[in-house]
């Protein structure tokens, strides 16, 4: 059977008009609500590398308590990141970025009751547990509105919400901790918990009037630009060929445990960069909380730059291999920088800021290397299975530096080891990810 024969035809002039119009709906319809609700996940996610300027003192806690506390929230994601994703796909995306939504928000407010390295552990990990699903189910809920050539440019403009929420939360952090310390008899550190979480429990609640499952369910496009949007997907699907449907024939693909092996290096960076970059600030002289989240919300707003114009360029080279592959090793170049010249903050400084933005811009790019080869359950399955074990290196290198740092009494070789495992992201795609020009 010839399966191209049965594609829809390519639109007309006057209806890739329309399209692109449906298009733009969609985008100003999903995309910064969803960037909202990333902003709020990430806050809450990272608001620990800020309280940790006060709350180490405060609760006796030791750079190595901290680090693993700061990692086990990625266990809580590797446990259940599929199992929601898989929910999501039976249940629908408002149901269960609602039920997502509100957890982590009630989970952040409770850290600020933390006494004991104990409870500090519990609640860590179960912010991993609600959060899960969030981040690839958005991932696998845009590939249900935007066809392959428009991925990459839709992932960055949703992903660089994390880079925002740098931009937001490094001066909010500092404002909160000293605007509001022993506020009816609260430290700063408490504040931040409370006042950050709140917000995501009520935006829960507006998730679930707000989202659209499906584009056949939007009643905010036109009929006429459902059914272009519905044909133009059809296209998308086959010509990418055949991709594995399957969830356990998925699970036996060496391409996704390849994926896995790609952005566990990335993710390394990532996290050691999210939990620790405010006290290698503080390190180079900054003491001042309102100072580092000024600097912070700056390098940030680099590396939101960089998530969508490497996103964007992405999309109109139709390249995703190597835009992934060389934003990561520039990553790794400003990290080992970092580490050797950790006592100079003149190169220090814009040494962390090449860092953030080369590893935040190896993200959304990824993302378009598993949608060549999955598709429906196997893609909701594969997409959380990859980010889930990824994200133990989440887990490993925050704790790794805690430890390194309280041993040694510096992050150096840590952070060497780090720059290393994110370089190896070129090396990998370079050797085992052919190059392909997606239709």
């Amino acid at each position: 059977m010839n399966h191209a024969a049965s594609l829809p035809l390519p639109p007309t002039a006057t209806e890739t008009s329309i399209l692109e119009r449906a298009y733009s709906k969609i985008t100003w319809r999903l995309i910064p609500f969803l960037a909202a609700l990333w902003i709020l996940a990430w806050i809450d996610r990272v608001n620990i590398g800020y309280a940790k300027l006060q709350m180490l003192d405060d609760l006796a806690f030791s750079e190595a308590i901290y680090g693993l506390g700061a990692g086990i929230f990625f266990l809580g994601y590797f446990f259940f990141e599929v199992p929601s994703n898989l929910l999501l796909e039976k249940i629908g995306a408002k149901k269960t970025i609602m039920r997502i939504t509100i957890g982590w928000g009630l989970v952040c407010i409770a850290q600020m009751f933390v006494t004991t390295p104990g409870m500090f552990y519990f609640l860590r990990f179960m912010l991993g547990v609600f959060e899960a699903g969030f981040y690839p189910g958005i991932i696998l809920y845009l590939t249900y509105w935007y066809p392959t050539v428009r991925r990459a440019r839709a992932f960055g403009l949703f992903m660089s919400a994390s880079a925002l929420a740098g931009v937001i939360g490094g001066p909010l952090a500092g404002w909160i901790m000293t605007g509001m310390h022993e506020v009816n008899g609260w430290a700063g550190w408490q504040w931040l918990f409370l006042l950050e979480g709140i917000p995501s429990v009520l935006a829960g609640v507006v998730t679930m009037f707000y989202l659209t499952n499906k584009p056949q369910e939007a009643k905010w496009l036109s009929d006429e630009e459902k059914r272009l949007v519905l044909a133009d997907l059809e296209r998308d699907h086959g010509t990418l060929g055949e991709r594995e449907h399957s969830f356990m024939a998925a699970l036996r693909n060496p391409k996704i445990w390849l994926m896995v092996l790609i952005f566990f290096c990335v993710i390394a960076a990532n996290s050691s960069l999210t939990f620790f970059a405010p006290t290698l600030v503080k390190g180079l002289g900054f003491t001042s909380t309102m100072q580092i989240g000024w600097i912070m919300s700056g390098i940030y707003l680099l590396g939101a730059a960089g998530m969508i114009l490497n996103g964007r360029h992405s999309d109109r080279s139709k390249e995703a291999r190597l835009h992934c592959g060389l934003a990561a090793l520039l990553g790794a170049a400003g990290l080992a920088v970092v580490a050797v010249f950790d006592a100079s903050p003149a190169v220090a400084l814009p040494a962390l800021a090449v860092a953030v933005v080369g590893t935040m811009s190896a993200i959304p790019v990824f993302w378009q290397l598993p949608n060549y080869f999955l598709s429906g359950t196997a893609a909701a399955a594969g997409i959380a299975l990859i980010n889930s074990i990824a994200n133990l290196a989440g887990f490993g290198a925050p704790w790794m530096l805690g430890v390194v740092k309280t041993n040694t009494g510096t992050f150096t070789s840590g952070l060497l080891a780090v720059a290393v495992i994110e370089a190896l992201t070129l090396l990998i795609i370079l050797a085992f990810i052919p190059r392909r020009r997606p239709a």
